[in-house]
């Protein structure tokens, strides 16, 4: 028997946490033949000596639904190891979508998780209704990796409810149809259900979405229709509008996932934001207590902060001021022109001077909104490089004699490529070091796919291995793989994925263990319509395989598209 490919002597790090082998790994069928020393021939042969060859990374929270119809690479994820994501997060999908609805699920995509319009206007051949006309059309896309999905229950609600879903409590007949409708998107391969109580998450109109005008006793009933069929995870962003409504967020998840036992996934995050925030140690103690008696439950992790992103090519903190405004309309060249000249930059300065203080409250970087606030300076950080040791822009002022917003002018002069990082969630790296370390977290909080010009969470796998494995030792290499593939295969019930064991799907990775590390993030226009995005690759990474095919060879796609939709188990 000849394999398919065959992986010759590379270090093998298969997932389990256990110590790396020297080995060969055969592929045949899209799946995992042999592990071990191999003699049979191959019709194609990696010599992966020097090489780590891992799982695939697996990346739970990402928001692709849109993107997949226009990116059969699913970049940045693919260029970070990444072989499988799962979308849907947070209740915000594509379906079940009525089309006279098409467009308002579009722009609340867009409001929400800052997907722009025209690029899903261009991109998206919106031909489905159901979530299993969308799984279909997903289906039928050509895919470099591979997607799982959950029905989102701002879809969901609207689809049932219509305009009442953005006002009003559901009635016990909406209750039935929202819960038939999860059983219907189990069936045909949905992960779970996912929706948001957060407060950041609003529509164009600036009111709460669908997902959070509903009351527990709704979440109870859809969760409990999961139950039934003993199949689905329950995905929902937290209530961190102030500590005591995070605490009661808490406890009322805690209910749901004791009464249902079906698995229930919430984002644990460091923040200072809000009233009365509180500490990622005491969600985690909710989740140690609520496995204690007997519930599933997950945090879901990032593995570095999470940022507001400026540059000169993207958003800066003052755009849409008055005196900023015409300036930053105008092509590039011709803003740099402008920003040499001292009397505007004075101009400039002055109207930086009457923004609005920040306050504890304040949720973003002032990018996108119409009431901006006065930057942090020292906490905002002029990027050269991705390893969290970059000057902040107060320091460089205090040591170039400048105003802040004058050194930001300088620098974006001198590289018009120049990347600010404003923190704003997970700010200091020992609160996401504990966070890693809890043994009921995940590391998989990227949000790929969103807020495409204003974060960039994409390259958490590669940053986990340069950061916190080579360049801090807070884990051993096989301790971060498993982490990245087994852990997150094992909570999202995919039961073939995330090892190298015979049988498995041939998903892995092979890379430099000295050299894998994220890129610095670039402002392109490559969506459809010419719309702007954050980009970043990685550099280390020699090859990625999926479903048992070669996609990314050192960096490049190979145009092979052997990507899958991962079903849950009650898809027949």
């Amino acid at each position: 028997m000849a394999y398919d490919l065959l992986i010759r002597n590379g270090t093998v790090v298969d997932g389990s946490g256990a110590p790396r082998v020297t080995a060969d790994v055969g592929i045949s069928d899209g799946r995992i033949a042999a592990v071990g020393r191999l003699a049979e021939p191959a019709r194609r042969t990696i010599d992966a000596d020097g090489l780590i060859v891992s799982p695939g990374f697996i990346d739970g929270h990402t928001h692709m639904d849109a993107q997949v119809a226009w990116d059969p690479l699913g970049s940045c994820s693919c260029w970070h190891g990444v072989t499988s994501v799962v979308m849907g997060n947070c209740g915000f999908a594509l379906a079940p979508c009525k089309p006279a609805d098409r467009d308002w699920y579009a722009r609340c995509l867009s409001a929400v998780e800052d997907i722009p319009t025209e690029a899903m206007a261009a991109g998206i051949d919106w031909n489905w209704e159901t979530f299993p006309d969308y799984m279909a059309t997903v289906e039928g896309l050509p895919k470099a990796i591979n997607y799982g999905m959950y029905i989102g229950h701002s879809a969901l609600r609207m689809y049932v409810m219509g305009k009442r879903a953005l006002e009003q409590v559901a009635s016990e007949d909406d209750m039935r149809r929202m819960a038939l409708l999860v059983q219907e998107a189990l069936k045909a391969g949905a992960l779970g259900f996912s929706s948001s109580r957060a407060p950041t998450h609003v529509t164009p109109d600036d009111t709460p979405v669908a997902s959070r005008i509903a009351d527990w006793e709704e979440i109870d009933r859809i969760v409990a229709a999961m139950a039934e069929l003993d199949a689905g995870i329950f995905q929902v962003g937290p209530d961190i509008g102030s500590g005591a409504a995070h605490r009661a967020f808490l406890d009322r998840l805690r209910r749901v996932a004791l009464a249902t036992k079906r698995p229930v996934m919430f984002g644990v995050l460091a923040t200072k934001q809000g009233d009365d925030p509180n500490p990622w140690h005491y969600q985690t103690r909710y989740i140690d207590d609520t496995i204690a008696a007997g519930g599933r439950m997950f945090g879901q992790g990032t593995t570095r902060s999470i940022n507001a992103i400026f540059s000169l090519k993207s958003y800066l903190p003052f755009d849409v001021l008055p005196d900023w405004k015409p300036i930053r309309a105008l092509p590039l060249d011709e803003q740099k022109r402008r920003l040499r000249d001292p009397a505007v930059r004075r101009t400039l300065v002055e109207a930086e001077a009457r923004m609005k203080p920040r306050d504890k409250t304040f949720q973003g970087g002032g990018a996108a909104t119409t009431d901006p606030r006065k930057p942090d300076y020292a906490n905002l950080f002029a990027l050269k490089g991705v390893d969290w040791d970059d000057p902040t822009v107060d320091q460089l002022a205090r040591a170039r004699g400048q105003h802040p917003v004058e050194v930001m002018i300088d620098l974006s002069l001198a590289d018009e490529n120049q990347i600010y990082v404003q923190p704003l969630v997970n700010e200091q790296p020992d609160d996401v070091l504990g966070i890693l370390k809890h043994p009921h977290t995940l590391a998989t909080f990227s949000d790929s796919g969103a807020h495409v010009c204003q974060e960039m969470g994409s390259s958490l796998q590669t940053h986990f291995l340069s950061y916190w494995v080579r360049k801090r030792g807070a884990f051993t290499l096989e301790q971060a793989i498993r982490k990245l593939t087994h852990d997150n295969a094992a909570a999202w019930e995919l039961g073939d994925r995330g090892l190298i064991r015979e049988g498995y799907k041939a998903d892995l990775v092979l890379f430099e263990e000295d050299r894998i590390r994220p890129c610095l993030p670039t402002v392109e226009t490559d969506l459809p319509g010419g719309a702007r995005r954050l980009v970043q690759k990685a550099d280390g990474i020699r090859a990625t395989v999926v479903n048992g095919a070669v996609a990314f060879e050192n960096g490049e796609a190979t145009g092979v598209f052997n990507g899958q939709v991962m079903k849950g188990r009650l898809a027949g």
